[in-house]
């Protein structure tokens, strides 16, 4: 992948879950972080990549960037903002 001008501190990979659970997974892992440090989430399309980045950006964090794979699965990273 190419430098995405940030580093990231911890991966979750939701594929092999459905809508609501991707988010409650994305949800945890973003518990687990530091204020500032940043979330890479391995999603599919369709439900999961209309949800997720809506919930997380409800949540108050920073969506950073969307990347869409070749394989139709997508790479959400997430900057955790103060609880």
């Amino acid at each position: 992948m190419a430098d995405l001008g940030f580093t990231v501190d911890d991966k979750v990979d939701i594929t092999d879950v459905v809508c609501p659970v991707t988010f409650v997974k994305t949800k945890v892992a973003l518990e687990e972080l530091d204020d500032g440090q940043i979330l890479q989430v391995h999603l599919n399309g369709g439900e999961p990549v209309q949800n997720v980045p809506r919930s997380v950006k409800d949540e108050g964090h920073k969506i950073l960037k969307l990347i869409e794979n070749d394989d139709e699965t997508y790479e959400l990273f997430v900057q955790k903002v103060g609880d």
